[in-house]
């Protein structure tokens, strides 16, 4: 079965129709060629044994009424034969009565076996030819033999199985054509998806797709186009944001050496010696800051790829270590925080530096107040500072967004790498008072 499913995947679309419609063909030829057939046998049978009785029956009755009627009795029904044998001889029942040979090994046969088989309906082969028959005693030294000949019966079941099998051919061929039209519908958007694919490889000015369908298909080809934009729009602004980051530190550097080619010089580009070295102090400082914001990223980028399963985190713990060293900084900013002792999955190092720079990010924009929680599974922290604009918040964890006093667009970025490696999820929402950031577990 395992094999029969990696061929099955290994095939196009249309290979696949192909081999389902012939493994059908197979199934249709078993079915009505042996199934079908048999069990149209048996109906045809059944019928025609209480055909035969009912038949029987009738004629049995007037001929016990009547002794003589078998040289009168008009039977009817002329698709099957009565024979009444009477005193060692044969008579064929219809209008008046015919006397036939009694040495007929047939009928003796057929007398004989209904004797044996206490007078039940069954079949009979002479010479090739199938005969349905009953056998039934009428008088003391009288039986009446009921029989019909398969010639009909098979031509009549050829028949009915013949019509079956064009009717359900022409079924067959009419939903094979709607089958063959939708797969049609299916290949020619999937290829078009497929060229649209292949285009995004070497070029990044291209005409959206539009398939004008609204199905699992439509709905494929309207997210490639609209990953297609995200790539683009990701991929000029990490190429704004290298911009920006060769400019900081272009300048820092800039100043550092032209600084210090004066001071070689004997020149103080600002007054004194100490005041031109505080100069370069600060930014070297700057630059420090910058470089290790972009080490860090690479940091972090290491530690969601670790293996961590069964290491957690005591959270409680980790905020009060950020808390200490925020608290001499900010003095100005009211800290509030509700903590319970809970557990991350995930490494320390990595949720310190997600704190930090939530709490970076909240310190920014405060007036004077954040509010932290930390209860079941969730970490929110709150500041009363100026709301984001809703679609600011929409690209508020993607990297290289940098927003309104922000520095390079990577630390909220950190943040959502490191939730989504310990499958948590992160969010920010504009409150009546400010803006909250929420930690969570995945549902």
């Amino acid at each position: 079965m395992k094999r029969f499913s990696l061929f099955i995947k290994r095939l196009s679309l249309s290979q696949q129709l192909f081999t389902l419609i012939f493994f059908f063909i197979i199934f249709f030829s078993a079915f009505f060629f042996v199934y079908l057939n048999q069990k149209v046998e048996i109906v045809i049978q059944t019928k025609t044994f209480a055909d035969l009785k009912n038949t029987q029956t009738t004629i049995a009755e007037k001929l016990r009424t009547d002794e003589n009627a078998y040289l009168y009795l008009d039977v009817g029904d002329y698709s099957m034969t009565n024979i009444i044998i009477i005193q060692g001889k044969a008579y064929y029942l219809g209008k008046g009565y015919e006397e036939i040979d009694i040495s007929s090994p047939r009928y003796l046969d057929m007398y004989e076996k209904a004797m044996r088989a206490n007078y039940v309906p069954q079949t009979y082969t002479f010479t090739g030819d199938k005969t349905y028959y009953s056998v039934v005693q009428v008088q003391e030294d009288a039986v009446l033999i009921t029989f019909t000949r398969s010639e009909d019966l098979s031509t009549f079941k050829n028949d009915l199985v013949s019509s079956v099998i064009d009717l359900t051919v022409m079924v067959v061929g009419f939903f094979f054509i709607i089958l063959m039209s939708w797969v049609a519908t299916l290949l020619h958007p999937l290829n078009q998806i497929r060229k649209y694919i292949e285009r995004m490889k070497f070029s990044t000015n291209l005409p959206d797709l539009k398939l004008n369908r609204e199905d699992e298909i439509g709905e494929l080809a309207d997210a490639l186009v609209s990953m297609h934009h995200e790539l683009l729009k990701q991929e000029q602004t990490k190429e704004d944001m290298i911009h920006n980051i060769s400019h900081d530190l272009k300048t820092p550097i800039a100043t550092i050496k032209s600084y210090g080619e004066s001071i070689k010089d004997g020149i103080y580009p600002y007054d004194t010696l100490e005041k031109s070295v505080d100069v370069i102090i600060e930014n070297a400082d700057r630059l420090e800051k910058k470089v290790y914001s972009l080490l860090y990223l690479n940091r972090v980028e290491y530690l969601v790829s670790q293996d961590t399963e069964g290491a957690q985190t005591p959270m409680k713990n980790v905020i009060e270590m950020v808390l200490l060293n925020v608290k001499v900084i900010h003095p100005d900013i009211e800290i509030i925080t509700d903590l319970e002792d809970v557990f991350f999955d995930g490494l320390e190092e990595a949720w310190r530096v997600s704190v930090e720079n939530i709490m970076d990010n909240a310190l920014r924009y405060a007036k004077s107040r954040i509010e932290i929680t930390l209860h079941d599974q969730e970490l929110t922290i709150a500041n009363d500072g100026p709301c984001i604009d809703e679609e600011r918040l929409k690209v508020l964890f993607k990297p290289y967004e940098k927003g309104e006093g922000g520095k390079f667009g990577l630390g909220l970025s950190i943040v959502a790498k490191v939730v989504q490696a310990n499958h948590y999820e992160v969010s920010g929402e504009n409150t009546s008072d400010g803006v909250i950031f929420r930690i969570d577990k995945r549902k």
